[in-house]
């Protein structure tokens, strides 16, 4: 009932101000219903009735060293589906670690300037893949039509089918057609059927997120990419589900063990990345340091660097399928006037070797 969900978010708003250093807590869900009817002259006619939700808590703490953040499940939390995706979140369940995990940052040490394995949880890697590879790929930016908002790529035309992206462990694909990502669809609004299609296979950059009018520049098949936000407005290339898909390196506590020095970060706090979409830092939440495979102690604001290619060649695992899930967002800008997709990114944590941490300016 109204009365239980009501009561189900009160209980844990009164959780998360236990603590008298907490000076702000929220604790909310966005629910998103799109019906949406597509019809063109060629005999195409396709409605869609979906339903997205976004469940979201963060809490806040300060101290006379300075203030730390704790959100759950993270930036990327919309997934399609109705109440139960607010119960899988696990939000009341987790009210109590992010309380302790925010008091602890504002005493925690910080990475030293240094280079360190990481391993990155999946919902900070949704948010990497998106900014390094998701853009990146998208072929407005590569012919130069797309520039103005956020920016143009590093990747060129002639660099499909030859262009080592990253390591043999990267294969990143697209599937509008997964109906477990809120980018799923039957046709996009060109008409173009829903595919799947190799984006990076084994590090090689294979192919591009295209429309109908560029692919043939590029000798690619049009991938099912373009989409608008409302009726009112003109469709672009967009990311559906882009994905990295799982690997060989087993669970994410097999990974831990099997990894001598480093952190496990997870939790996107900042990010920044230059207009080609190859120089980037990202920042987290926390991290949890590594040493002889097992986790030791926590740091606040593990911030690491790098270069679209380079980051992605120095990745030597990522976990298998049983870890691998959607992470997806509700609000990704493109275009002018601007408009706001759902999308999603299907991930498993990873790891990342001798990658640049905590660079004083």
């Amino acid at each position: 009932s109204d009365e239980e969900k009501i009561a189900y978010f009160q209980n844990i708003a009164n959780k998360l101000v236990a603590n008298e250093k907490i000076i702000y807590s929220t604790v909310h869900v966005d629910f998103y219903r799109q019906f949406k009817v597509y019809a063109n002259t060629e005999g195409t006619f396709v409605d869609t009735l979906v339903y997205d939700t976004m469940p979201s808590m963060q809490v806040n703490a300060v101290d006379e060293n300075g203030m730390q953040t704790r959100t759950w499940p993270g930036h990327m939390s919309t997934r399609r589906g109705g109440f139960e995706i607010v119960r899988e979140a696990k939000l009341e369940e987790n009210t109590d670690k992010i309380i302790k995990e925010v008091i602890d940052l504002l005493t925690a040490p910080t990475i030293e300037e240094e280079k360190a394995d990481l391993i990155i949880g999946g919902g900070h890697l949704a948010l990497q893949l998106h900014e390094s590879v998701g853009h990146a790929t998208e072929a407005d930016r590569i012919v130069g039509m797309e520039i103005s908002y956020a920016g143009k790529t590093f990747v060129k035309p002639e660099m499909l089918g030859n262009y080592k992206y990253g390591s043999e462990e990267v294969t990143i694909y697209s599937d509008s057609l997964d109906k477990r990502g809120i980018g799923y669809h039957l046709v996009d609004d060109e008409g173009v059927p829903g595919r799947k299609l190799d984006i990076i296979k084994n590090g090689i950059l294979m192919d591009q997120q295209t429309s109908r009018e560029i692919a043939p520049f590029l000798g690619v098949e049009a991938s099912s990419n373009m989409l608008a936000s409302y009726a009112d407005d003109f469709p672009l290339i967009r990311m559906t589900n882009l994905c990295l898909a799982p690997g060989n390196g087993g669970t994410l506590d097999e990974l831990i063990k099997n990894t001598e020095r480093g952190y496990y970060i997870d939790f996107t706090k900042t990010w920044s990345i230059d207009d080609n979409r190859n120089n980037f830092q990202f920042t987290t939440e926390i991290g949890y340091k590594i040493v002889d495979g097992e986790i030791v102690g926590i740091v606040k604001e593990p911030t690491y660097f790098g270069i679209t290619p380079e980051f992605w060649a120095a990745c030597d695992a990522v976990c298998s399928e049983s870890e691998w899930k959607y992470h997806g967002t509700s609000y990704c800008g493109k275009g002018e006037p601007g408009q706001a997709m759902h999308l999603s990114h299907g991930v498993a944590p990873a790891r990342f070797r001798n990658i640049v941490c905590n660079v004083k300016a």
